[in-house]
């Protein structure tokens, strides 16, 4: 676990004082990622571990760019502290990225970090909506509800995560499947 060690630091360094709540967010979807190691193999569980605690770096003011925190982040991971390609391309392309660097016209941007790995996009996703502002566990149909409201309507936030929203919950649908195809042959 030395990438999510490094990672944890990188993103506790970033967000833990100036951004508590994020940080507080992040933890819960790292802890939710340590949940899924049974799954994944174990370079894509250590990959995962750091994608999930440094998911939202792109919000620390040192890493805005875009104005996209996935992109930002990503950007930020890859320009200034030389994460590898894998880590950032998860970072980049997690949650509603896609829909938000579309409405935002950041395609080319997104696409530095491309082509996206649907099965840790899908676990990133997973952890992200499992895990509430503040670090709490999550429905994932409540989290997406909750950005929506916090958003409101005139948000491109709000505009892209209407659009995910359906392949939002696939992607949870497809790690949960995982999860207790697992657990059945443990069985």
């Amino acid at each position: 676990m030395q990438l999510a060690r490094w990672a944890h630091d990188l993103a506790e360094s970033l967000l833990a004082d100036s951004l508590p709540r994020r940080w507080a967010h992040s933890q819960r979807v790292y802890s939710q990622a340590l949940t899924l190691a049974p799954i994944m193999g174990e370079e894509e569980a250590e990959v995962l571990a750091a994608a999930a605690i440094a998911h939202d770096v792109g919000y620390a003011q040192v890493a805005v760019d875009t104005g996209q925190h996935m992109i930002d982040g990503a950007r930020y991971l890859r320009d200034v502290v030389g994460a590898a390609p894998r880590l950032c391309s998860i970072v980049a392309f997690h949650t509603s990225s896609f829909w938000e660097a579309s409405e935002l016209g950041l395609g080319d941007a997104l696409d530095e970090f491309g082509p996206p790995e649907p099965e840790l996009v899908d676990a990133i996703t997973y952890c992200d909506l499992t895990s509430s502002p503040v670090g709490d566990l999550v429905d994932p149909a409540e989290r997406l509800a909750e950005v929506l409201n916090r958003y409101g309507p005139e948000h491109v936030v709000f505009r892209a995560v209407s659009a995910a929203r359906p392949e939002l919950m696939e992607r949870v649908a497809r790690v949960r499947q995982r999860a207790e195809a697992a657990a059945a042959k443990l069985s």
